[in-house]
């Protein structure tokens, strides 16, 4: 494990869960984490799973989580801490995964769930956050 892709997961989980706590937040590692157990289109290790376009939204440049994940801003840091020991429980593999063995997940917040959903199988529900399975 480098350090730059505890960094990288970090300011993911950061970007992606923060508001969801650890848990929330270690989940969402793990669809990270078996993304790059299973290289594919969406990347075929951590870094670039995190950072493939459209996958993880934190990382698009419009998105206002971009510029803190860039670095031009800091990201507030007892909140990197957390995100940070998260990201290494992820990558150590010192946690179960809770998600059972999701690739995927959306927030209840979206009005429409993504067409992809349809087909695919849910697992867990942790939180606001739904995760999936068996994506088409």
């Amino acid at each position: 494990m480098s350090d730059r892709e505890v960094d990288v997961l970090a300011r993911t989980l950061w970007g992606e869960a923060r508001g969801e706590g650890f848990a929330g937040m270690v989940a969402v590692g793990f669809t990270i984490k078996n993304r790059a157990a299973r290289p594919g289109w969406w990347g075929k290790d951590i870094i670039s799973v995190c950072q493939h376009p459209w996958q993880y939204s934190c990382w698009n440049v419009k998105d206002p989580n971009h510029q803190y994940l860039s670095g031009a801003r800091p990201i507030p840091s007892a909140e990197y801490v957390k995100a940070r020991e998260a990201a290494l429980v992820v990558i150590a593999g010192r946690q179960a995964d809770p998600t059972g063995g999701a690739t995927h997940y959306y927030s209840t917040s979206l009005k429409t769930p993504p067409a992809w959903s349809v087909k695919a199988k849910q697992t867990v529900q942790i939180g606001r956050h739904r995760f999936f399975r068996d994506v088409p």
